[in-house]
């Protein structure tokens, strides 16, 4: 016991200053895309041939636009443009409300949008979430729980994950949702007290990510489920999610630029 204490004190206070300080990210992270339109060279079949999930586009009436709903963030697309015009950056803020907002070099109004009054009276201070994984590879269930931990401290934002779906105010799935898990997913939400919210983490629970179109597959959740609250990311830092559970409550007053 004495060692276990003595180590505690040795490493000090490790929980993070989040929202109120930008978060330390790793230097191979790679955050919300930026496209170039000024250098984009107009011949962009190498870029869109090199996404592997068909996330980036190009078309004469909407010229190169980024779904970051369906994107890897491989990089592969930055790498593959000569004339440098797709970028990534570590801006970790890619959650939204709504499924368009998630394209970038979309027309799509990316205000804030929260939700209603009646359900954030109900949720601002106190959400708890049931997880279920809907066929994941389980790195999107890892990065969630990793939220759990002393660094991140999810409690302290009055959020929590619990065992039971009738103790919890919501959903947060991951996974592209598998024939196999589309009943109990289903179930598990009828089992939620309403009113409740959805939560999509990651690129296969928002558009099912590189199963896309696998005939076992229901591509994401929001083919069976309405959807409050989109996270992108192969899978979505654990920073992403949290400033989007935050966005979503209206706990980030302090910041100019919220929830998309």
């Amino acid at each position: 016991m004495s060692t276990a204490l003595f180590e505690r004190l040795r490493q000090g206070f490790r929980t993070g200053d989040f929202p109120a300080e930008a978060p330390a990210l790793p230097d191979r992270f790679q955050g919300r895309p930026k496209l170039d339109a000024t250098a984009c060279c107009g011949s962009c079949a190498d870029c869109v041939g090199a996404c592997p999930v068909g996330a980036l586009t190009h078309d004469a009436q909407h010229g190169l636009q980024l779904d970051t709903g369906r994107c890897l963030f491989c990089g592969a697309c930055a790498q593959a443009c000569a004339a440098g015009a797709i970028t990534f950056t570590r801006d970790h803020r890619l959650a939204a409300r709504q499924r368009e907002a998630l394209v970038i070099g979309s027309a799509w109004a990316k205000e804030r949008d929260l939700l209603d009054r009646r359900i954030q009276g109900l949720f601002g201070r106190s959400l708890r979430l049931r997880q279920v994984s809907a066929g994941g590879c389980n790195a999107c269930e890892a990065d969630a729980h990793v939220l759990n931990t002393l660094v991140f401290d999810l409690g302290r934002f009055g959020i929590q994950f619990v065992a039971s779906p009738r103790h919890a105010d919501g959903l947060l799935v991951t996974g592209p949702v598998s024939q196999h898990m589309r009943s109990a997913l289903l179930k598990t939400y009828e089992a939620v007290p309403a009113p409740k919210i959805v939560i999509a983490s990651g690129a296969c629970a928002i558009a099912g990510g590189p199963y896309r179109g696998h005939p076992e597959t229901c591509d994401g959740v929001g083919a069976l489920l309405p959807v409050d609250l989109f996270v992108p990311g192969c899978p979505p830092h654990p920073y992403t999610l949290l400033h989007g559970l935050l966005g979503l409550l209206g706990r980030l007053e302090h910041e100019d630029t919220r929830v998309r």
